[in-house]
């Protein structure tokens, strides 16, 4: 069994309608791929942000979703979006080939402070438990950014090691989406290495495939690490470079566990 999935390192900004023509580029590139799946990354429709126009978000996801209805592409959809409980999550929504809604993945270990009572966007996102995903036959799970590498100066609660989670629970791929951020050179040789190396660890520990993707906005500003595809050796197949829009696919053999 084969799963071929096209990653889009797209930028996220505030503009709704430039995020839905950038994620529409890559449903192009994914279709032309003959792509099972698609992932963009954190808040790729909305902005990473929760203050957007909600009734706005929701043109652009029909917009964006029956595009990639029409090009017979799934999609693993980073976006921030009020649910109909009136509360806001970061989420990834998946979508089967056929265009079928399958729920959502809403981060989980929101970034915060230290503090007694932390402070960040862990006071901004709701959160739902972890949940899995069946796409084109196959078992998935996703990730938001913190998600996967516990950043220590961002986690104020334990790391619950949710890739590790998601293996137990029978995934075969993880799909994850994060916008890492643009920081000093010195910051990012720090924070590339962790997240380089927890993705591969994680891929190791749990025997399965990752795939990311990050944001690439502002245009020619390094991200926090390549977005591409690890298999679950733990070793790197694809790394796009770290700087503006990239695309890429691949064929994950999914033979065996």
């Amino acid at each position: 069994m084969a799963l071929t999935i096209a990653g889009g390192q797209i930028p996220v900004t505030t503009n709704v309608q430039k995020n839905a023509e950038a994620i529409v580029r890559a449903i192009d590139f994914a279709a032309d791929r003959n792509a099972d799946i698609l992932v963009t990354p954190e808040g790729s429709l909305s902005g990473y942000t929760p203050e957007f126009d909600p009734s706005q978000v929701e043109d652009a996801l029909q917009e964006v979703t029956a595009r990639a209805r029409e090009a017979s592409v799934g999609l693993a959809l980073g976006t921030c979006y009020v649910e109909a409980d009136g509360k806001c999550y970061n989420q990834l929504r998946f979508y089967g080939k056929g265009g079928g809604y399958l729920g959502f993945h809403s981060k989980i270990l929101l970034c915060g402070d230290h503090q007694d009572q932390p402070q960040g966007e862990i006071t901004l996102y709701a959160t739902t438990p972890l949940r899995t995903f069946e796409v084109a036959g196959v078992t998935v799970g996703g990730l938001i950014c913190n998600d996967m590498w516990a950043n220590p100066m961002c986690t104020p609660m334990p790391d619950p090691h949710l890739s590790q989670q998601l293996a137990k629970m029978g995934v075969r791929v993880i799909f994850h989406a994060f916008n890492g951020g643009r920081g000093t050179s010195d910051y990012r040789d720090m924070v590339n290495p962790l997240h380089e190396s927890n993705l591969r660890l994680r891929a190791r520990a749990g025997n399965v495939w990752i795939v990311t993707v990050d944001n690439c906005h502002p245009l020619g500003t390094p991200g926090s690490a390549p977005s591409g595809v690890i298999d679950p050796t733990g070793m790197r197949q694809v790394a796009v470079p770290l700087v503006d829009e990239q695309f890429f696919s691949c064929s994950l053999d999914l033979h065996g566990k």
